[in-house]
């Protein structure tokens, strides 16, 4: 069996001493060497694990387990399968995800799902009753209140959760007296307190026309 050559060369001491050297600038300790190569590496990533969960969404169970990480709109589309809700910005300012939770409309790339448990959640596909489009659905294909679709259940979920406010007497931007009670719902109304939602294919005149009909029956 050969010999191990255990001699010291000038150019390991080079070697060595110049490693030694970026490690104490780094403000790392010798010692971590090893470390270093491993951060170097990549980060090492732990799974987190899934907590079961329980949602009541249009009237109905469901329990799934989730990242508790995941929003609520992630939640919808890509664990339970009401795809309805669309990502748009997925920042919270285009309301294509817009839902309701207890009767009041949130945008849920913005929302955990953890925090709706026990919750009352209503989508796109929970609205109409049967073959019987809910009366801001029906105004909507009334008015022609769309073009390619896409913002299309943000606006219907948000116009039904808006007319709800207006009942309720909460004022907006626009009201003229905002200690008034309910508002006259005309059209600068509707477009102020539909203002969090977006159509790229700019159908508003219809989309506003389609809620003003809608109020009258709601």
């Amino acid at each position: 069996m050969a010999e191990t050559d255990y001699r010291i060369t000038r150019r390991a001491v080079l070697e060595g001493g110049a490693a030694t050297c970026l490690f104490l600038a780094s403000g790392l300790p010798v010692g971590a060497q090893d470390a270093g190569a491993t951060m170097a590496a990549g980060p090492v990533t732990t799974p987190i694990a899934r907590i079961p969960m329980t949602f009541r969404i249009n009237a109905t169970e469901h329990a799934v387990k989730l990242d508790p990480r995941t929003t609520l709109l992630d939640a919808l589309r890509n664990h339970l399968g009401l795809t309805g809700s669309k990502k748009g910005c997925d920042h919270g300012q285009c309301g294509a995800c817009t839902v309701l939770v207890n009767g009041r409309r949130i945008n849920s790339c913005l929302s955990l799902a953890v925090q709706h448990e026990g919750d009352e959640i209503t989508t796109i596909e929970g609205l109409a009753d049967g073959d019987q489009l809910h009366p801001v659905q029906a105004a909507f294909v009334a008015r022609d209140g769309f073009q390619c679709g896409y913002c299309t259940p943000g606006q219907i979920c948000s116009a039904v959760g808006m007319l709800e406010e207006v009942r309720a007497g909460w004022p907006s931007h626009a009201s003229a007296d905002v200690a008034a009670g309910a508002a006259a719902l005309g059209d600068e109304e509707i477009r102020e307190r539909m203002s969090g939602n977006i159509c790229r294919c700019a159908a508003y005149p219809n989309i506003v026309a389609a809620i003003r009909d809608a109020a009258e029956e709601v």
